[in-house]
């Protein structure tokens, strides 16, 4: 059964795809052909201008990926700043909080990405509290119960939109709801949405939005974003800031304090423009293809994971409901680790997670001929235990 869309004709703009069973987009994005094109170009640009390129076009770069990153996650002109990693980015948005009164308790969930929790911990020595809410033993995370985490002592709710080892979508919706009425702010991670799933951070009403180009928005590592709504950047200020952030920032005025009136007001040392060359295509392609028909072609090819999953007799801790599974398939095996190897060594790239097994995360470039290839490989592999030397 073919996915819902005819999207075959991009596989030929993805290298890897040609010899590689690639269904690992959650952890990073398939490179686009023309990414080398864009690094070569950064290159050649370094090499015959200089120092002249930062005026060129190189200081203004940041802006031009928020502009096509607005444009994926429903976000207004000049609300998206560019960070190097998600946790640079949510630090950032939590710079602009400080604990006040009660009005102090941070809440996020178990299920969040270690990286984001860790940074939350750190919070504790600013004085702020930490509450962190449990999964259930399927690993997800119900927004009910995040909603009944917060009150009035609630300064900052932060939560991942889809989560890393379960792939299990949760509802922004009531947390953004009840968080507003406590008078809270919300930091929604995306990073396993923005590019697999619909987004509209205008919709959603969300205060900060965070995520990446190096997964599902296949524009490789250090190209990670922030949208921060306008009225939160009316009235906030970033204390992790630097001068690319400043009106004037060839001024070189210790003094300064007029920010940018954009997005960039929210950025602050000097960017990584190779990562933003890196980037450009992934994008470009993103767009074109329409995150509507991903979701789609998505659905189709989890669906059919899923079933092949019940057929073989594995566990997964994958949402039977549609609506609420993202772009992974996690598929529990004996060995699983030493199988999610093998795999790998014979060109059929997937992760492991501890507690969950191997994660299976097909993209719009993917086929179900490669869905049931998959299967039948982890299947041989895990009845033969032909786990091949080494592994």
């Amino acid at each position: 059964m073919p996915p819902p869309t005819d999207l075959d004709r991009w596989r030929a703009e993805f290298p890897i795809l040609s010899s590689t069973v690639y269904m690992i987009s959650n952890s990073l994005g398939a490179m686009p052909r023309a990414a080398a094109r864009s690094l070569a170009e950064y290159a050649e640009t370094w090499a015959t201008r200089g120092v002249r390129a930062w005026e060129e076009r190189w200081w203004e770069l940041a802006g031009e990926l928020g502009t096509r990153i607005e444009g994926i996650i429903g976000a207004p002109a000049g609300s998206v700043s560019m960070h190097e990693n998600v946790t640079t980015a949510e630090a950032v948005a939590l710079s602009c909080l400080t604990p006040g009164g009660p009005k102090r308790t941070i809440v996020c969930t178990a299920m969040d990405f270690p990286s984001a929790v860790y940074l939350y911990k750190a919070q504790r020595d600013l004085g702020f509290d930490l509450e962190i809410v449990p999964a259930l033993d399927d690993l997800s995370v119900p927004a009910e119960r995040i909603v009944d985490a917060i009150d009035e002592r609630t300064a900052a709710v932060c939560l991942s939109h889809v989560l890393f080892r379960s792939s299990y979508i949760v509802d922004p919706e009531p947390v953004i709801e009840r968080a507003h009425a406590a008078g809270a702010v919300v930091i929604l991670d995306g990073y396993q949405s923005a590019g697999i799933i619909p987004v509209d951070v205008t919709a959603l009403g969300v205060d900060f939005f965070v995520g990446g180009c190096l997964k599902w928005l296949c524009g490789g590592p250090g190209n990670a974003f922030l949208y921060t709504a306008p009225p939160v950047k009316a009235r906030m200020r970033p204390r992790l800031t630097g001068w690319l952030s400043r009106a004037a920032p060839f001024a070189f005025d210790i003094d300064a304090t007029e920010v940018r009136d954009d997005g960039m007001a929210m950025m602050n040392g000097t960017p990584a423009i190779p990562a933003y060359y890196a980037a450009l295509p992934g994008l470009e392609i993103i767009h074109k293809v329409g995150v509507q028909r991903i979701r789609a072609a998505s659905q189709t090819m989890t669906g059919r994971l899923l079933g092949l999953v019940d057929e073989y007799g594995y566990r997964s801790v994958a949402s039977r409901d549609p609506g609420r599974l993202a772009g992974t398939v996690a598929v529990d095996v004996p060995e699983a680790a030493r199988v999610a190897k093998a795999l790998n060594a014979r060109d059929f790239v997937v992760d492991y997670r501890p507690g969950v097994g191997i994660r299976l995360s097909p993209h719009f470039y993917n086929t179900m001929d490669e869905i049931e290839a998959m299967m039948s490989e982890l299947g041989r592999i895990t009845r033969t235990r032909d786990y091949g030397t080494g592994v």
